[in-house]
C-alpha cells in the first residue's frame, strides 16, 4: 500500500471574533479589513466581498493583536502554558507570510504596539512576566528590555506607542502611568513617571491625540485621565522636556432630571471605562464602558472673567469637577472591548460578548454584525439534505447560522439554561432541543416560535436526543443513565418506554436508517444497541473507556465508537464484537466524529485541538486541521459534502473545506431490503403521517424558507422576541428593540 501523507485541512472561514483582548479589533489603515483574533488564527476579514485570509502560526489563545501605522505588518501574541514562553509572531499583511517570530515572555503576552515609523515592537508581559521587550524588526533581534513594575504600583497592562516619535511610547497599569523612551545606541530604555498624587486609579485603556500632547486614560472607577505629556514643539525632539503631568481626573455631568445622592456632582461610567477612541481633534471621545454603553462625548470649556467685562476660556483643572458632556449614546448590552472608528459616519463596537456592533456615528444606531457563542458549544446539527443552515447548542441559547454569510439567522434563548443538544426534524419543520432542567423543547425553525414542551424528562437533564424519519417518534438520553422512546403529537409528548441499562449519563444517540434500531454510548463505558419497536436490548459492547460518541456506517453493518481512551473503536453491529481499533489521538480524548454519506470517510474532533480526516476502511488520518483554541467538542460533515464544521469549548465555530468529491451514495442492499419492521407497522406509521398532514395548519415554517436576512434575532422563551421587535408585534407578546443584522452598512 502505498505510503499515505498528512495533509493541513483548508481553513474555508471562521464564525465570530474573539473580544476578550483589549483593542483586539483593529481596522487596517486602507479602510476595508478588519483584524480580529479567533481561536489561534488572526483573521483578516474584508468588509467589502466578505472574503477571509488567516495568519497562522500561533498555538494557543490569542492575548494581543497590533497592526502597523501603514498596515504593512500585523502582529500577535498569545497566552502560554505555566513556566512555557509565549510567542510573538510579525506577518506580512499582503502575503500573510510570518515575517519574524521571538519568546521572551513568560506564561502571557498583555499587549503589544508598533512603533509609528514600524522599525520597532514593543510588547509587555503579563504579571507572571513584568517586562517590556523592544523589537527590531528589521534586524530580527531584541534591542533592549526593561522591567515595567514599579514599587510604589501594581501591574501594568496598557502599552501605547505615540504617533509622531518613534522611540517613545507609554506604559499604564494599576496607578502608574510612565513614558519610555528607547535609547538606540546605548540600547536602553529611559523611564519618567506620571505624578497622580492622592489620586488612586487603575488604568484600563489609553487614547494619545495626533499631536502627542495629551494622553486620554479610561480607569476602572469610570473617569477619564488627562494627561499631558510635555513634548517639545519640535516633532522631531524624541525626549520629553519634563515628566507627564496629570492635568485631570474628568466624569460626566449627571444627566437632567436624574435623581442622585445630596452632594454627587459627577456621574461615573458603571464598571470602568474599558475602551477610548478620539474622535478628533478638540477633546471629543467615544468612550465604552464595562456596563456596554457607548458615548460620544464633549470636554466642556469654563468661562473665566479676565476684567472690563472679557469673559476667556479655560479648561477645568480640579479632578473633583465634571467636565465631560454626553452628546450621542448607545447601548450594546456587554462590556466594551475595542472601539474603532470607520470613516466618518460609522464608528465598529466589539464586545467581550463576542459581538461586532457598527454603531452609526450620526445618530449612534446601533447594528449588530457578527455574534458567536462565548461558551462551549454542546452539539450541532444540519437539516436533512440540507447545508446552507446549521444549528448549535450552549449555554442559555440555540442558534441557527448561515453558511453563505456567516451570519446568525435565529437564536432561541432559555436564561439560566444549559441547552445540551439540537436536532432538526426531517421535514425541516421543527428544531427539537434538549435542555439540562429536565426538559424537551421544540421550536420553529423561522421565527423561533416555541411549539411544545415535554416536561420532566430526565431527573439529571436530558443530555443527548434523536428523532426518527418518521417525525413522530423522539430518542432522548439523561445524566441517569436512561433511554426514554416518546411519541409527539404536536403539542405535546406521550412516553411509550423507559429502556434502563446504563449506569452512567447518555453521551450520544444514533439511529437506524430504517429507524427500527438505536445506539447509545454512555459514560458508563457501555454502548447498546436498542431495538425501539418492542423495546428491549439487542447487544451491548464494553470497553475501558468513557464513550463521548456512537454512530452507524450508512450500510449499518458496522458500527463506529470513540472515548476517551484515544481510541476508535470498530464493531460489527449484528453481535457487537470488536473488529479493530486504531490509535485516533496520541495525547487526548476523541470527543466527537461523524461519517460522510458513502461511509468511505470519516472525521473526528479531539481534546488536543485537531479535527482529523480519516479513510474508513484502512483506518489512517489524511487530513488534520489545526486553529481551535480549545477542545473540540463537535464535528460534522455538511450533507453536500463540500465542508465540514467543527466546534469548541471556547465558542469558535470552525468551517473547513472538505478535501475530497462528494461521491453518489451506493445503494445499501441491508438498509433497502432487511428491516426490522413488519408491513403492517410500516403501514400504521404512513397512515399517521397522512393524518398529521390532514390536522396541521395550511402555513408550515421549515428550515430550508429561513432567509439571509431574517430580522428575528433573538427569542426568549419566557418572554417576547428580542431583535427587530417585529416579530413579537405580531404574536402580542412585549418586545424590546434593540438591534437587528445586517451584512453591510450603508
Amino acid at each position: 500500500m502505498e505510503e499515505i501523507v498528512v495533509q493541513d485541512l483548508e481553513l474555508k472561514s471562521l464564525i465570530g471574533f474573539d473580544g476578550n483582548p483589549s483593542n483586539g479589533l483593529i481596522l487596517h489603515p486602507d479602510g476595508v479589513h478588519l483584524i480580529y483574533p479567533l481561536g489561534t488564527n488572526v483573521t483578516a476579514y474584508n468588509w467589502s466581498t466578505k472574503g477571509q485570509r488567516f495568519f497562522v502560526g500561533l498555538t494557543n489563545i490569542i492575548s494581543a493583536v497590533a497592526v502597523s501605522n501603514t498596515g504593512k505588518y500585523v502582529a500577535a501574541g498569545q497566552v502560554n502554558y505555566m513556566g512555557f514562553r509565549s510567542p510573538i509572531i510579525i506577518w506580512h499583511f499582503q502575503t500573510g507570510d510570518v515575517l519574524t517570530n521571538y519568546e521572551s515572555h513568560m506564561v502571557r503576552v498583555e499587549s503589544v504596539t508598533f512603533s509609528c515609523c514600524e522599525q520597532y515592537l514593543i510588547s509587555l508581559g503579563g504579571i507572571d512576566d513584568g517586562s517590556i521587550i523592544v523589537y527590531e524588526i528589521d534586524k530580527k533581534e531584541v534591542l533592549c528590555g526593561s522591567s515595567s513594575v514599579k514599587s510604589t504600583a501594581g501591574i501594568s497592562t496598557v502599552i501605547k506607542a505615540v504617533n509622531s516619535r518613534n522611540r517613545c511610547f507609554v506604559v499604564a497599569g494599576d496607578n502608574m502611568l510612565r513614558l519610555w523612551t528607547l535609547n538606540r545606541e546605548q540600547r536602553n530604555l529611559q523611564g519618567l513617571d506620571t505624578s497622580f498624587a492622592k489620586i488612586k486609579r487603575r488604568i484600563l485603556c489609553t487614547a494619545i491625540d495626533r499631536l502627542d500632547e495629551y494622553a486620554y486614560c479610561g480607569t476602572s472607577t469610570g473617569d477619564v485621565l488627562k494627561v499631558k505629556l510635555n513634548f517639545p514643539a519640535d516633532a522631531t525632539a524624541q525626549k520629553p522636556s519634563a515628566s507627564p503631568t496629570l492635568v485631570g481626573c474628568f466624569a460626566k455631568y449627571p444627566a437632567a432630571g436624574k435623581k442622585r445622592p445630596a452632594g454627587v456632582t459627577v456621574e461615573l461610567y458603571s464598571k470602568g471605562v474599558t475602551s477610548l477612541q478620539l474622535y478628533g481633534d478638540d477633546g471629543t471621545m467615544i468612550v465604552g464602558s464595562g456596563n456596554g454603553v457607548v458615548e460620544l462625548v464633549r470636554q466642556k470649556a469654563q468661562q473665566k472673567r479676565c476684567g472690563y467685562g472679557q469673559m476667556a476660556e479655560k479648561r477645568l483643572a480640579s479632578p473633583t469637577h465634571p467636565l465631560l458632556v454626553a452628546v450621542l449614546s448607545a447601548d450594546v448590552e456587554s462590556t466594551v472591548t475595542s472601539i474603532q472608528s470607520m470613516g466618518d459616519h460609522t464608528v465598529l463596537v466589539g464586545t467581550i460578548n463576542c459581538e461586532l456592533f457598527a454603531v452609526s456615528a450620526a445618530t449612534f444606531a446601533v447594528t449588530r454584525m457578527f455574534t458567536c457563542h462565548t461558551s462551549a458549544v454542546h452539539d450541532l446539527a444540519f437539516p436533512r439534505d440540507y447545508s446552507k443552515v446549521f444549528a448549535t447548542a450552549s449555554r442559555n441559547d440555540v442558534r441557527v447560522w448561515s453558511v453563505d454569510t456567516l451570519q446568525e439567522l435565529l437564536r432561541v434563548t432559555v436564561r439560566n439554561c444549559t441547552c445540551s443538544g439540537v436536532v432538526f426534524s426531517h421535514d425541516g419543520a421543527q428544531i427539537i432541543s434538549s435542555w439540562n432542567d429536565g426538559r424537551i423543547r421544540s421550536f420553529t425553525p423561522e421565527t423561533g416560535r416555541p411549539l411544545y414542551t415535554i416536561h420532566n424528562c430526565h431527573n439529571n437533564g436530558v443530555s443527548a436526543i434523536a428523532m426518527c424519519k418518521d417525525g413522530v417518534k423522539l430518542i432522548s438520553g439523561g445524566g441517569d443513565g436512561q433511554v426514554r422512546v416518546w411519541q409527539l403529537n404536536g403539542t405535546d409528548g406521550i412516553l411509550l418506554a423507559v429502556l434502563k441499562e446504563h449506569k452512567g449519563a447518555v453521551t450520544s444517540i444514533d439511529l437506524h436508517q430504517l429507524g427500527h434500531e438505536a445506539i447509545t454510548s454512555s459514560a458508563d463505558g457501555t454502548c447498546i444497541v436498542w431495538d425501539i419497536v418492542r423495546y428491549t436490548r439487542l447487544s451491548i459492547m464494553f470497553s475501558s473507556t468513557v464513550f463521548t460518541s456512537a454512530m452507524y456506517h450508512p450500510n449499518a453493518s458496522q458500527l463506529l465508537t470513540s472515548g476517551t481512551n484515544r481510541y476508535i473503536g470498530f464493531w460489527e453491529a449484528l453481535d457487537g464484537s470488536l473488529i479493530r481499533e486504531i490509535e485516533g489521538s496520541a495525547v487526548a480524548a476523541i470527543n466527537s466524529l461523524d461519517i460522510t454519506p458513502t461511509g468511505k470517510y470519516f472525521v473526528t474532533g479531539s481534546s488536543d485541538q485537531t479535527v482529523k480526516v480519516w479513510l474508513y476502511n484502512e483506518g489512517v488520518p489524511t487530513h488534520v486541521g489545526v486553529g481551535h483554541a480549545g477542545v473540540v467538542t463537535n464535528v460534522r460533515v455538511s450533507p453536500d459534502g463540500r465542508y465540514l464544521v467543527s466546534t469548541s469549548v471556547d465558542g469558535g465555530i470552525f468551517l473547513w473545506r472538505f478535501p475530497y468529491d462528494r461521491e453518489a451514495v451506493p445503494p445499501s442492499s441491508r438498509c433497502s431490503t432487511a428491516s426490522g419492521v413488519s408491513a403492517g407497522e410500516q403501514q400504521t406509521a404512513r397512515s399517521r403521517q397522512l393524518s398529521l398532514k390532514k390536522s396541521m395548519p395550511v402555513r408550515k415554517e421549515n428550515i430550508s424558507d429561513i432567509s439571509s436576512a431574517q430580522k428575528v434575532m433573538s427569542v426568549l422563551v419566557n418572554g417576547g422576541a428580542v431583535g427587530d421587535g417585529d416579530a413579537g408585534a405580531r404574536d402580542g407578546s412585549s418586545s424590546k428593540k434593540i438591534c437587528k443584522p445586517s451584512t453591510s452598512v450603508q
